[in-house]
């Protein structure tokens, strides 16, 4: 599948901002199963510096440094994207305490690299009510691909997802006791259950497609910036997991990278000087490019969608 992303941010300042430093992470990953075709990221005001580079965990980064008065900030990316589907390995991989052992002792580079996403991190604690949530899903002998997949749908049944019912700071045991909250809730929560068994789990930050009602056109800004987890599994390498819609992603899910928790790969992050207090609007939109000789689909025009964390 060929997706069109187009993802806005606009910030407005109740005072001028003279100075501000801003990271973002807005441009797509090429990946085993997708590769960014073009991408074009425009700032307004235009940035006085900007650099281009990737981070620590090979992620697009761009830092930016606006040095005018301005009481408006707009990052606008529009993006194209291939995205190949994908299936869960039918024999499910190792037993899943096989998986943890070689993550506390790894041999082999793609092992050392996995080991360090099973530590904790800034949004993701290890604790024993998170192995204890996860134990009924990991039984004794169970593949790990099979007892992820389990986890992904007890989180789906037994979570409510609720708008605005966190924030980015939420702890994710304080999610684990209300039992609501947000894609990127849902996303630390698994991982923190992953981590509390020893295995090795990451945050994947990115988009999802979003189809309308039937008969329904598509409203264009209507989506929203999405997360989810990989899980590492020797002999599969990473395997993508979705626990705000119970699935595993296949071609509809677009990747713009990812870390260890929100922390290190969220769209947008900086300092600023002034300004006071601030508005942030979030507009994204995701839609199938047509194929050749197809018509462009209709879509209708929707408000920048309003997202404290922008997220779903």
């Amino acid at each position: 599948m060929k997706y069109r992303v187009l993802h806005r941010t606009r910030y407005r300042y109740a005072e001028l901002v003279p100075l501000c430093h801003n990271v973002i992470h807005i441009r797509p990953r090429d990946t085993a199963r997708q590769s960014c075709l073009a991408c074009r990221v425009d700032v307004t005001p235009t940035p006085a510096a900007r650099r281009d580079r990737r981070d620590f965990y090979g992620n697009h980064m761009t830092w930016l440094s606006i040095q005018e008065s301005h009481q408006s900030l707009t990052i606008q990316a529009r993006s194209e994207v291939d995205v190949a589907p994908f299936r869960l390995p039918a024999d499910g991989g190792p037993r899943w305490e096989a998986v943890a052992d070689a993550v506390a002792a790894p041999a082999g580079a793609e092992a050392v690299d996995a080991a360090q996403y099973a530590f904790a991190s800034p949004y993701v604690p290890r604790a024993a009510e998170l192995a204890d949530y996860a134990r009924p899903s990991f039984p004794p002998g169970r593949p790990l691909l099979d007892a992820v997949r389990d986890l992904t749908t007890r989180i789906y049944r037994e979570f409510k997802f609720k708008a605005r019912s966190t924030t980015i700071g939420t702890p994710v045991l304080e999610v684990l006791k209300h039992r609501h909250g947000v894609c990127q809730d849902f996303a630390h929560l698994q991982i923190a259950c992953l981590r509390s068994l020893n295995l090795a789990a990451r945050y994947v930050s990115g988009y999802v497609l979003t189809r309308p009602p039937p008969g329904k056109p598509r409203l264009v800004g209507a989506d929203a910036s999405h997360a989810w987890l990989s899980a590492y599994c020797p002999g599969h390498g990473w395997v993508d997991f979705d626990p705000t819609n119970g699935s595993v992603p296949s071609d509809e899910h677009v990747t713009l990278g990812w870390a260890r928790d929100y922390d290190d790969i969220g769209p947008v992050k900086g300092v600023l000087v002034g300004g006071h207090s601030h508005d942030l609007s979030v507009s994204v939109d995701v839609a199938p490019l047509p194929a050749d000789g197809d018509e462009e689909p209709t879509t209708d025009e929707a408000p920048p969608k309003q997202e404290e964390d922008a997220l779903c």
